[in-house]
């Protein structure tokens, strides 16, 4: 989650605020400065409650910071950390290779917040009683306990459902049964959350509370939701290899016909279709003809020079093999900023190509999603997948 400003970094990692930021910090300081009016006045009631907000969220920053260092100690990249209205969110590139080690970066968080509220406890033992110093640590230690038993909860996408997937990956030796046991807990207790704010809404006329917890409900079912639905993605494109996707969409052209007639008859004479070319002869592929390395011979060498002069070598070219899996395949399109690979087969022959358009046709037909020919061939011409199934991102956070 990166949309918002960004206010800096913290060990390298940015910092990100959402809009919906301010609301919640308003809040904060509002009910937080009620709390000490009008025993205190109303400057120093106001400026408590910011003091309070401000280092609320200056803790949950510390809990997800705790996350990101644990994942960035086992070499797991961090895009970014973002406070938003339910609090904060750590963005890890991938999942960790072991049970074991999705646990430490789960507990992480929940150890910070267990540390700043014991932190807070001992320190207003030192600050005189009634004092207002002593009233906002106890605050702000109480803030973090309620984060941390909060976080608990077994369910994603709190840590509680990190926790309790990590508990079952490590029991059933499956990555995937323990996200859809976690989301399938986030789901319930999610639902259980909307259904308690509406009754707390409708039957104690207690609207602002009850809405407040419907929605935290909310966003706990969409995530837990989320989690599922990328979790059935990341398994069909475990069971897909590059041999499902790849199509014939390329030509096979002469190695020893002149380049002014390769220029002729398939790049003068094209209608705008866009294809890859490979120079045969013999009944052996020679290698790929790429047309910027026609443009750089000499027009008065055409007539002299053959196709196959300019042909790389495909074991010169970026190719995967017909066993790839296709999420490599996705990364591989990614990492090398490639419209498209080539397929090789086991012979070192060329077995087909593979795009982007090609990547969800496989993926969609796996899963039996509905996805138009006209939304296919937008994504083999622009080389972007959807909004809605951002496959680079899904692919980068998938372990092989």
């Amino acid at each position: 989650m990166q949309a918002g400003w960004r206010i800096g970094s913290l060990f390298g990692i940015p910092l990100f605020i959402n809009p919906s930021w301010f609301f919640i910090l308003t809040f904060v300081t509002l009910a937080n400065a009620w709390d000490f009016y009008p025993d205190w006045g109303l400057i120093a009631a106001g400026s408590a409650g910011l003091a309070i907000a401000l280092l609320m969220f200056g803790s949950l920053l510390l809990h997800e910071l705790g996350h990101s260092l644990a994942a960035r100690s086992q070499g797991i990249g961090v895009n970014s950390i973002t406070l938003f209205l339910f609090g904060g969110i750590a963005s890890i590139e991938q999942e960790s290779k072991t049970p074991g080690e999705a646990f430490k970066v789960a507990v992480a968080g929940p150890a910070v917040s267990i540390a700043l509220w014991s932190l807070f406890y001992l320190l207003a033992t030192v600050i005189p009683a009634s004092t207002p110093a002593r009233a906002i640590v106890l605050q702000l230690g109480t803030i973090n306990l309620v984060v941390a038993l909060f976080n608990l909860i077994p369910g994603l996408p709190l840590d509680g459902g990190q926790i309790l997937k990590a508990a079952v990956w490590k029991l059933t030796g499956n990555r995937y049964d323990g996200v859809r046991w976690a989301a399938k807990t986030g789901q319930i207790l999610g639902g259980g959350a909307i259904a308690l704010g509406l009754a707390v809404a409708w039957l104690q006329d207690q609207w602002f509370s009850g809405l407040w917890i419907g929605a935290l409900g909310w966003f706990a079912f969409r995530n837990a939701s989320t989690y599922n639905r990328i979790t059935n993605l990341q398994e069909a494109l475990l069971q897909l290899a590059a041999s499902d996707a790849m199509t014939r969409e390329f030509r096979v052209v002469d190695a020893n016909q002149t380049l002014r007639q390769f220029a002729d008859e398939y790049i003068l004479a094209s209608t705008g279709a866009d294809c890859p070319y490979y120079a045969a002869s013999d009944g052996r592929y020679r290698g790929q003809v790429f047309v910027e390395d026609l443009q750089v011979v000499e027009r008065s060498q055409w007539d002299i020079q053959t196709v196959e002069s300019i042909a790389r070598s495909l074991n010169d070219i970026l190719s995967v093999q017909e066993k790839t899996p296709l999420v490599e395949v996705i990364n591989y399109l990614e990492t090398q900023q490639l419209q498209r690979v080539t397929v090789l087969s086991p012979a070192g022959t060329v077995a087909g190509v593979i795009d982007r358009g090609d990547v969800v046709r496989a993926l969609a037909s796996k899963i039996n999603l509905n996805i138009a020919d006209t939304e296919i061939k937008r994504i083999k011409a622009e080389g972007t997948y959807p909004p809605s199934l951002q496959l680079d991102a899904i692919a980068k956070a998938t372990t092989v």
